[in-house]
């Protein structure tokens, strides 16, 4: 069928075409803005968005990242395990429990007004000293930090409570389950002071990486500079899987992506 075009229909199709081509423009921008890459300074000037970018990359890559730009091990042992799957990102609210008998019942109140100075994407970082067999938290405080919004949490230590803490679905790491308790045989030491969490040295607000693969602590003055190669060699090693599932040859992506 053929179709003639009155002037009338040429002007609703030229201004038609300008609309299209007009949101085009608008929305190009945006688009372009999407996909730049960010920088060190944009991740500087932004640490929300920083530690957004931290959620989305692995464990295993910040740990490499660390370890090409600094030569250092930032990573936690074997030993600091999950009680269930998880993966999460927060900067560090550090805690020290020092060994000590006593019947002071004020011996641990700094241990629970540090959680309630915690808040949004907080990470529960705790030293106990020779605590393997002592449950440095618990149900409560799992509780009270889950209320908070903390992120997570890791424990130089045992952890109890496990029914309570997984029902709510709160992360925490730590050397095993243990019954025991910490009162009475401890002695709040400090928060957000420098402490040694299963050997690596952590600092308040020092950047928490965790997933199935275990826990990496990332030096604040340089956790930009970190995620930008860390998202480098996730990028890498993504790419690779399905290159080896065609090829089915892990030589060849080895050449082709430059890394193992």
């Amino acid at each position: 069928m053929n179709v003639t075009y009155r002037p009338s229909n040429r002007r609703v199709l030229v201004f038609i075409t300008a609309v299209l081509l007009g949101a085009a423009s608008l929305a190009l921008p945006r688009i372009l803005h999407a996909d730049a890459q960010k920088t060190a300074a944009d991740y500087n000037a932004d640490p929300a968005a920083m530690l957004e970018a931290y959620r989305h990359v692995e464990a295993a890559s910040v740990s490499d990242a660390l370890e090409q730009l600094f030569h250092q091990k930032h990573y936690m042992s074997h030993r600091m395990q999950s009680i269930f799957p998880t993966k999460f990102a927060g900067t560090a609210l550090t805690v020290k429990l020092i060994k000590q008998e006593n019947h002071d019942p004020d011996a641990l109140t700094g241990m629970l007004k540090a959680i309630d100075s915690g808040g949004a994407g907080s990470v529960y970082v705790m030293q106990v000293e020779d605590g393997a067999d002592i449950a440095g938290m618990g149900g409560l405080m799992g509780t009270a930090m889950f209320s908070r919004g903390f992120a997570g949490a890791v424990i130089d230590g045992g952890v109890r409570d496990l029914p309570q803490l997984k029902r709510i679905g709160f992360p925490v790491y730590a050397t095993g389950p243990v019954p025991s308790t910490s009162v009475g045989h401890y002695r709040f030491g400090g928060v957000n002071i420098p402490i040694q969490c299963d050997g690596v040295a952590v600092s308040a607000n020092d950047i928490i990486v965790a997933d199935q693969d275990g826990v990496v602590v990332v030096p604040r003055e340089h956790a930009a500079d970190v995620l930008l190669l860390a998202q480098k060699l996730d990028n890498s090693e993504h790419s690779m899987y399905p290159f080896i599932e065609k090829f089915h040859s892990i030589t060849e992506a080895v050449k082709q992506f430059g890394r193992i």
